[in-house]
């Protein structure tokens, strides 16, 4: 069902709208920033507290500071990562997604030969750009 409304001016507005969306969350992250920075200073002072009081847990009228150690896991050599959970028979190493730009391109290269249980869905976006200035 087309609009009433002329094309030119839902392409106006809708450029109008992106724009202050895009002003908003610049100014949004700029303040952020600098409140995520505040933050990392307190958790930094609250951690060497922990540290200097060997605590683990410690109550507060304002709030509970509990400290806890979080492991993160990677890999520097992606192939014998992946030998190894081959070799290991450990898939769950990984995480349950594709990577769709280079899903797109082996299809593209071999469109005859599309893998079990892929599915695929595609839609029509638009997108709209400012008009080009004329010199």
């Amino acid at each position: 069902m087309a609009s009433s409304i002329p094309i030119e001016k839902l392409t106006k507005v809708y450029i109008k709208i992106r724009d202050k969306r895009a002003e908003l969350s610049a100014a949004f992250k700029a303040e952020d920033t600098v409140l995520v920075a505040q933050q990392d200073k307190i958790k930094a002072a609250l951690l060497d507290y922990c540290k200097v009081e060997n605590a683990n847990s410690i109550n507060t009228p304002a709030g509970t500071v509990i400290r806890s150690i979080t492991t993160k896991y990677w890999t520097s050599d992606w192939e014998s990562m992946y030998r190894f959970v081959v070799d290991n028979e450990v898939p769950e190493f990984f995480t349950k997604s594709l990577n769709q730009t280079n899903v797109k391109a082996y299809l593209e290269e071999h469109p005859e030969e599309l893998p079990p249980g892929l599915n695929v869905d595609s839609e029509y976006v638009v997108s709209i750009r400012k008009p080009t200035k004329k010199r």
